[in-house]
This record gives C-alpha cells, sequence and structure tokens, in this order.
C-alpha cells in the first residue's frame, strides 16, 4: 500500500512555501509546470517515496506557497526553491523538473553544481529565439459574469487529457483558478529566461525525457538535449500531463535515473 504525502510549510523570506513528501533516504526534488502546484505529483510522489524521500513542492506564486507582488522569474522561482532546500537541510539531493519546472530545475543545477546530484528534465523546454517568438496563450481566458470562462479554461487544456482523465483535470482547473489573475506568468517567465548562459554551467548527470504526444515540449528534446550533452528518453505514451497519465513509469524513471548514480 502506497503512503499518503505528509504536508507542510517552511518560512522564507517570500513567505510561506508549501511541500507535500513522502518516504525517506535520498531527496529528490520534484518541481512542476505552471500553472500547476504539487498535485501533478499526486500519484507519483508516493511511488518515488518508496525507495527515496520524494518532496514535490509548490512552486512560488503557485499553489499554496506566498505569492507575492512583483513579475514571475525563472530566477525568482528557483531563488525560493533554494530557500526551501535550505529550510528543509538538504545538503545534497536529485532535481526533476517537468515543463516550467524543468527550467527552474535547470537554474538550481547551474547554481548549485555540488549539491544537486542528479537532473531529469520531463518536457522542457529549450529557450531559445525561437522559443521567445512563440507565444503561448493555451490559459489565457477573460473572466465573465456568467462562468463561461470556466468552461474555456476547461476546454483549453482538454485536448490533452484522454477520456477517463477528468479527475487529473479537475486538478489542473483548481491549480489555474488560484491564480487566474496571474495564470500565464509562468509560462512568460520561461520565456524570458536566459538559459543559453546557464546551461554550460549545469555539471549533474542528466536525463531528458518527454511524451511523444507532447507537441508542445517535444521538439525542444534534441535541441536540450544537444546543448547539454545528456540522453533522451521518450515516455511509451502521454501528453503534457504525462506525470498524472502514466504516473508508474514516470516514477520508474526517476528511481531509475536516480538510482544510477
Amino acid at each position: 500500500m502506497t503512503q499518503a504525502p505528509r504536508r507542510g510549510y517552511v518560512a522564507t523570506r517570500f513567505g510561506q512555501l508549501h511541500y507535500a513528501e513522502c518516504g525517506t533516504g535520498e531527496p529528490v526534488l520534484l518541481l512542476h509546470q505552471t500553472p500547476r502546484s504539487w498535485t501533478e505529483y499526486l500519484d507519483v510522489l508516493p511511488l518515488v517515496g518508496t525507495a527515496r524521500r520524494a518532496i514535490a513542492m509548490d512552486t512560488l506564486g503557485f499553489g499554496a506557497s506566498a505569492k507575492p507582488a512583483g513579475p514571475h522569474s525563472v530566477e525568482r522561482y528557483a531563488d525560493a526553491a533554494g530557500a526551501l532546500v535550505d529550510a528543509l537541510g538538504l545538503d545534497r539531493y536529485h532535481l526533476v523538473g517537468h515543463h516550467t519546472g524543468g527550467v527552474i530545475a535547470v537554474e538550481l543545477a547551474a547554481r548549485h553544481p555540488d549539491r544537486v546530484a542528479s537532473l531529469l528534465l520531463s518536457a522542457t523546454p529549450f529557450v531559445d529565439a525561437e522559443k521567445r517568438r512563440a507565444a503561448v496563450r493555451v490559459d489565457h481566458v477573460v473572466p465573465r459574469p456568467d462562468g463561461s470562462h470556466l468552461l474555456d479554461l476547461w476546454n483549453h487544456r482538454r485536448g490533452f487529457y484522454r477520456d477517463g482523465e477528468e479527475a487529473a483535470l479537475h486538478r489542473y482547473l483548481v491549480d489555474a483558478l488560484t491564480v487566474l489573475d496571474r495564470v500565464t506568468e509562468g509560462h512568460e517567465a520561461v520565456r524570458r529566461y536566459a538559459m543559453a548562459e546557464r546551461l554550460p554551467l549545469v555539471r549533474a548527470r542528466t536525463l531528458a525525457v518527454c511524451a511523444p504526444g507532447d507537441h508542445h515540449a517535444l521538439p525542444s528534446l534534441p535541441k536540450l538535449a544537444a546543448a547539454l550533452g545528456c540522453p533522451t528518453r521518450l515516455l511509451s505514451g502521454g501528453h503534457v500531463p504525462v506525470p498524472e497519465q502514466l504516473p508508474g513509469e514516470f516514477a520508474e524513471l526517476v528511481l531509475d535515473w536516480v538510482g544510477r548514480g
């Protein structure tokens, strides 16, 4: 039987940061895409927790973490993730990041090459001139008095999910509504990130993976791998929400990569 996640907060200069964790042993920090929360790893967390201390945080500005004023940036997300790592006393840890979480993981690994034991980048965008030109509006809605924008929000991502995966789509909707006034800012922060300057600083053993149906991220996979000189892996299926669609395969991949060190 898998264990229920333990929930907690740490106090930082940004305000309180929320996280959930399962298991004990070597820590593995999982970072979610935006505008999601730790619940993107709801089913992955206890599986990774069978062999490691699996920790999924709510990125600064999302989920139940503090939502400070001011512009979002990958650097500030990484500042807050670093503050959580310090507060939890994680001297050395493994990193897993999905979509925006992968970009944050790149920044953390570039800053702390002596502390990041391994890096798994899932569907992580390669931020170049082409990426900066591609405005992502998938989560953008205009609130209307009749509430019809809620259906718009649902339908914008409905195509990423198969029939029977509505529970995961509900979790997305809850997360997006929590930050509806700033729902696209995570994507905008990624497009502003100076990734080319940071990738050469990454020293951690790295694996780049993607779901075959994730047409948003799949074109970045060979570019990211070439820049980092790392291997790649395609999952057996799935789309943008692959940690929710294939939690067992995703968790097995994480544990395999972490264990190779």
